[in-house]
């Protein structure tokens, strides 16, 4: 379902900042800084998850100072739901991750049943390891099948939207995190 422009206009006014801009660019850093620390020596390959993990990447990987080859999934289990469904690979892993070290890049860790699925294929495809980077771990107090190995912040258990994270489709390009004006 496509919103229109004024109901995207409202759900923003709404909307609650629970993340700055400042905060946000903060916790980018940082996860650079531990990601250059531990993968600087291996080359790997990035998986950037389309398409929420697209403002994420595209900030982060100016920020790492080693070489890399890039490449992406497109998989989803929301579409533009606010609740997850089934899992709907569009765009698979390809061969490339043979023999690699391979680092996720994802917006959220929600309740981990996509990365841990991307994880599972990646392995199966014949990568040597696996390294996931999400901007937001998502406290919603349930056990997850995964954890990632690169947090950039954790997130109260509402619906959130802002970089790269999307609200019924709209304000992924928001700088800052907002949440969903609580009922």
């Amino acid at each position: 379902m496509i919103i229109s422009n004024q109901q995207a206009r409202d759900i923003l006014q709404q909307a609650e900042l629970i993340v700055t801009e400042q905060q946000v660019q903060a916790a980018l850093a940082r996860v650079a800084r531990e990601i250059n620390s531990q993968l600087a020596d291996v080359h790997p390959l990035v998986l950037s998850v389309m398409g929420g993990a697209v403002v994420f990447t595209g900030q982060l990987l100016p920020l790492l100072n080693f070489p890399l080859d890039f490449d992406y999934v497109h998989v989803s289990r929301y579409g533009n739901n606010e609740q997850g469904g089934a899992l709907r690979w569009k765009v698979e892993p390809g061969e490339t991750v043979r023999g690699r070290i391979v680092l996720v890049v994802d917006d959220i860790l929600d309740q981990g049943e996509t990365l841990a699925a991307i994880k599972k294929r990646v392995l199966d495809l014949g990568a040597t390891g696996f390294y996931s980077a999400v901007f937001a771990d998502k406290l919603n107090g349930a056990s997850k099948p995964i954890q990632a190995d690169f947090v950039g912040l954790e997130l109260p258990h509402r619906f959130v939207f802002g970089f790269g994270m999307d609200v019924q489709g709209a304000w992924r390009n928001l700088p800052a995190i907002y949440a969903v004006k609580e009922i």
